[in-house]
């Protein structure tokens, strides 16, 4: 696997101002083409130079827009996610009444997605759609596909629309959607749905400058208060970058493990964690197949330059290993806490707690002394932490007894030092449920050559 090399262009991506789920994608840049073509690729569609937009007839532009800008950092482009798209794209939601209910949210995705290349194939021409048909509460059609030939009998509206039969000429699929259909059916495609036609208008004039002042620039702040960027495109960037990682998703995509190739030291990427609930595992083996030897995690809102001090920590390959079982003694603790020392953070003492507070109070490091004596139960004996309080954090980082002190060093020194940048009103809402308005019932199709009234 080869490093990505950096390209001269950058990639804006919000909300559209006036479609509610649409995504906008502005480009500059000299090398602004690159990006460019991968998006028109993903199916982008151009409004004005240099600016596309995603307009989808399931609502999922944020999560495809997600996936998009994971894929340009990946390949070495820059890519601003404004804050409200952010948002849209931690939230999750349903819709309401949707008449698959034993479908998992990565299924919903699924099926919507291959309604969203029915539609596409329709409006791009390559579907032929021949006739139509109203049937109780959607919509029915017959086609033929100009490349292969093969016709298809189209069942649904919008997200829902799918292949419930096919055939292997147009004659014998009109002949059949005629024999059921005939006193409803009518020549041509249905008329546009009116989420159909807010994805057109999306698609064919550019997004409307916003009035009112611009968006500050982001203010340089102190790691620990820096906003979390984009968690995916730093794994993704970091794993591009080391061909000796290897990772694979699981089967609900919810979740990336990444294996280094010693298979001694693991990390589990959470996509869809609350900002204050586990998105980040890393843990160490002895061997592969040999008990744990110290583990570190990290919530969702863990800032960008303190994961990445982690992550280019984690991609030196040195500090892995650590004496298992080994107490924590006073010259680990030293070693692993010297940079804050030596920036004046405040060092207190309260029975078994032993802390580190930065000079804002903002910030702190804490070791638990009775923890670090039981290693075996693999207690959490460093906690990093920003925010109100080492109880109400922010975000927090925490890790077991036998974690490595240069490990924890290079997070103290990113802590005492390291600087990041932050925009106004960027924080993450808490996932939630929206619900869409409920779409048309229908039946499960029928499979075969038979057009049936079941559908």
């Amino acid at each position: 696997m080869t490093t990505a090399q950096f390209i001269d262009a950058h990639v804006r991506l919000d909300v559209h101002p006036t479609h509610p789920s649409a995504v906008t994608a502005v480009l500059t840049g000299s090398q602004a083409h690159i990006p460019h073509v991968g998006l028109e690729a993903a199916n982008w569609t151009v409004v004005a130079e240099n600016t596309l937009v995603l307009a989808r007839i399931d609502h999922e532009e944020p999560y495809w827009a997600e996936k998009a800008a994971q894929q340009l950092a990946a390949d070495g482009v820059s890519v601003e996610i404004t804050p409200r798209l952010r948002e849209a794209m931690a939230e999750e939601w349903t819709w309401a009444d949707y008449p698959m209910p034993w479908c998992t949210r990565s299924e919903i995705l699924e099926v919507s997605d291959a309604a969203q290349k029915i539609y596409d194939d329709i409006r791009h021409g390559q579907l032929l759609i021949h006739a139509h048909a109203e049937d109780g509460h959607t919509t029915v059609a017959v086609g033929t596909y100009l490349g292969s030939g093969k016709s298809v009998y189209l069942h649904g509206e919008n997200h829902l629309r799918q292949v419930a039969d096919t055939f292997d000429s147009p004659a014998a699929a009109l002949v059949a959607f005629e024999r059921v259909h005939g006193a409803a059916m009518r020549p041509g495609p249905a008329p546009m749905t009116d989420t159909e036609r807010a994805a057109a208008q999306a698609e064919t004039s550019p997004p409307a400058a916003e009035s009112g002042p611009p968006h500050p620039p982001p203010e340089t702040v102190p790691a620990y208060a820096a906003d979390a960027g984009d968690h995916d495109a730093l794994l993704e960037a970091f794993l591009a970058a080391h061909g000796e990682w290897e990772k694979w998703r699981t089967w609900s995509d919810e979740t990336t493990h990444a294996i280094h190739e010693s298979q001694t030291l693991r990390i589990e990427r959470v996509h869809e964690a609350h900002p204050r609930e586990t998105a980040w595992t890393v843990a160490a083996y002895e061997t592969p197949v040999s008990d744990r030897m110290w583990v570190l995690t990290a919530t969702a809102a863990t800032p960008a330059p303190v994961l990445q001090e982690l992550l280019d920590h984690l991609a030196d390959g040195d500090g892995w290993d650590t004496a298992v079982g080994a107490l924590v003694d006073e010259k680990t603790v030293a070693a692993a806490t010297q940079p804050l020392s030596e920036a004046g953070w405040k060092h207190t003492v309260d029975r078994r707690w032993i802390g580190w507070t930065s000079p804002a109070g903002d910030a702190g490091v804490r070791f638990d002394a009775f923890a670090a004596q039981h290693p075996s139960q693999n207690l959490a004996t460093w906690t990093v932490w920003a925010g109100p309080g080492p109880d109400r954090p922010t975000w927090a980082l925490t890790a077991s007894p036998d974690t490595p002190s240069s490990l924890l060093a290079d997070l103290s020194e990113t802590l005492a030092h390291g600087t990041g940048t932050r925009r106004t009103n960027t924080a993450r809402r808490p996932r939630s449920v929206r619900l869409r308005p409920a779409p048309p019932a229908i039946s499960p199709p029928t499979t075969g050559h038979t057009i049936s009234r079941s559908l």
